[in-house]
């Protein structure tokens, strides 16, 4: 396997005059272009006296700058810590100082928020939407930024090389919220991308050129590897949508675009499902042709149409991953045939543990195992009881950065990662995720009870954005955020609507075991506070 480091300076010199880089509706830099920048990032860093192993902090928007300064830091042997840029300005603190950075990559409007006096160690704080420095504890660096401004390159794909770095070399600590709301640094190695990039080139069928739409969040494992890593290394062109998109931005961007793969998370698809499809198929006449056998062929299709122009109708597939998809949205999607499949990985992964194709992938599972790892579960019997999910392969983080405890905890000594999550695997090595280990209830007797199987049928009823299920004093709760938009136009007050769930709170408490029932409905006024990757931050309502 090549390095992480040789597959970006192989795909530079090969794709040296094609467009890389693109700012939605800016401008748009070619890899020679992106090699030039590079270059200039290893020259401040040279003249600054950096060391491989040294720490810089990134955190911005999705833009170019933030992917030019990314590939930069770790191809010239340092460390990028990139930060996810909704962190309040505590957490930022905490983790550029934690992790130990000398320089700081960020947004302008990040910066106006920090105060740099907490930032001891940091020598200078450069713009990622200008390049310039916007405070510096060091002269150095605004001397050496501007020098790097009108160093006259003239690079060829000849003569252009870049710093190559041992698989077993740190390249990047990922600072994730994690489900107890306290940050711990990934460790992650060149053979751990790597590993996320041998992966794409096994199963991703891109071509040098085709584009790509990047937004979701680079500071997350996901979003950096599969809408920046492996097309940038397969040639693409990446466009990147720059601020936190809504869903009626990015399926703008699709339409106008028109990308070749589609990397999304569920909150995504779902969203359109709700407010497009089930209300063009709950009523009229399309509503009573699916009641005929014999049509019910042609709404399906004049629906899935719909759909793949929705998203661009240009691409291979839509990879779904970074939480669970809703099972009646996967059921209708299966059923007209929709390219969706979905995947399953963690930041301690980079993110990548199992995938299958959309042709090949098994109805609520989320894939196999990728080639490069061992995936078991913790079960005496792993294809009926569920089990913890263990992995071990070449995309196994290194660690938790200082701290040993929680690195011992999650990788045991034959190199087994304990993912939290637990599921079952069939024969074929499909797995299917029941839930994560820390949101299990244990029933009165003993029972394992997962929320995310009530959740899922809550969330199919009409009138449902999302659902939390909890324990309190014993007994479960479920917590829903209610489509009020929708319930108004049908007429429906907060008392009604309150009337509306408990009735059918019963319904779905007698298709359930009893000790999965909900004993009350509470409407919550607004959305679940969720992380970049849009999973609930279960443990803020769990207290």
């Amino acid at each position: 396997m090549l390095t992480f480091v040789e597959f970006i300076e192989n795909s530079i010199k090969k794709h040296w005059d094609l467009q890389a880089l693109a700012d939605y509706q800016e401008g748009s830099i070619s890899y020679k272009e992106a090699a030039e920048r590079i270059k200039k990032i290893h020259y401040v860093f040279e003249k600054l006296g950096l060391k491989p192993g040294d720490k810089v902090a990134q955190i911005g928007r999705n833009n170019s700058n933030w992917a030019v300064t990314f590939l930069g830091t770790i191809s010239y042997g340092t460390v990028s810590v990139p930060l996810l840029q909704d962190f309040p300005a505590g957490d930022i603190e905490n983790t550029v100082n934690h992790s130990d950075s000398v320089l700081m990559f960020l947004s302008d409007y990040i910066f106006e928020k920090l105060d740099v006096e907490k930032f001891p160690n940091i020598r200078g704080f450069i713009s990622l939407d200008s390049y310039e420095v916007l405070y510096e504890r060091d002269s150095d660096v605004s001397k050496y930024l501007n020098e790097s401004n009108v160093l006259n390159l003239d690079l060829t794909p000849d003569t252009f090389s870049l710093n190559k770095q041992p698989h077993d070399a740190l390249a990047s600590i990922s600072y994730t919220s994690g489900t107890s709301g306290l940050s711990k640094g990934v460790m992650l190695s060149h053979g751990n991308f790597a590993t996320n990039i041998e992966f794409g080139f096994d199963v991703m069928d891109l071509r040098p050129g085709d584009k790509i739409v990047s937004f979701l969040p680079l500071a997350h494992a996901y979003g950096l590897a599969f809408e920046l890593l492996v097309e940038f290394v397969m040639g693409c062109h990446i466009t990147f949508l720059g601020k936190i998109p809504s869903p009626q931005v990015i399926l703008q961007a699709f339409k106008e675009i028109k990308p070749r793969l589609v990397v999304l998370v569920p909150l995504i698809i779902e969203k359109v499902y709700r407010n497009k499809v089930k209300p063009a198929i709950s009523s009229g006449l399309p509503h009573i042709l699916l009641g005929i056998p014999l049509l019910k062929k042609l709404v399906h299709n004049k629906v899935k149409r719909s759909l793949d122009e929705a998203f661009g109708g240009n691409f291979i597939e839509v990879i779904i991953g970074g939480a669970a998809l809703n099972k009646e949205v996967e059921s209708f999607l299966r059923k007209i045939g929709f390219k969706y499949t979905i995947g399953y990985g963690m930041t301690e992964c980079a993110p990548i543990i199992s995938y299958a194709p959309w042709h090949k992938a098994k109805k609520f599972s989320c894939g196999y195992p990728i080639r490069q790892c061992k995936v078991k579960i913790d079960s005496p019997d792993p294809e009926m009881i569920e089990g913890e999910i263990m992995v071990k392969g070449s995309q196994v983080m290194m660690g938790y950065y200082k701290n040993p405890t929680a690195t011992s905890e999650t990788i045991d000594e034959d190199g087994w990662l304990k993912t939290g999550d637990l599921g079952v695997m069939d024969k074929n090595g499909f797995i299917t995720i029941k839930g994560r280990s820390k949101n299990m209830i244990l029933g009165a007797s003993g029972q394992n009870i997962y929320p995310e199987e009530i959740e899922a049928r809550i969330n199919s009823l009409p009138y449902v954005i999302e659902s939390l299920v909890v324990e309190k004093q014993g007994k479960l709760h479920a917590l829903i955020v209610p489509d009020f938009e929708k319930a108004e136009l049908d007429g429906l007050s907060k008392e009604n609507m309150q009337a509306e769930f408990e009735k059918s709170q019963k319904q779905l408490n007698g298709q359930m075991p009893n000790y999965m029932s909900i004993s009350r409905v509470e409407i919550q006024d607004e959305e679940f506070v969720k992380t970049p990757k849009k999973s609930i931050k279960r443990y803020l309502y769990t207290n």
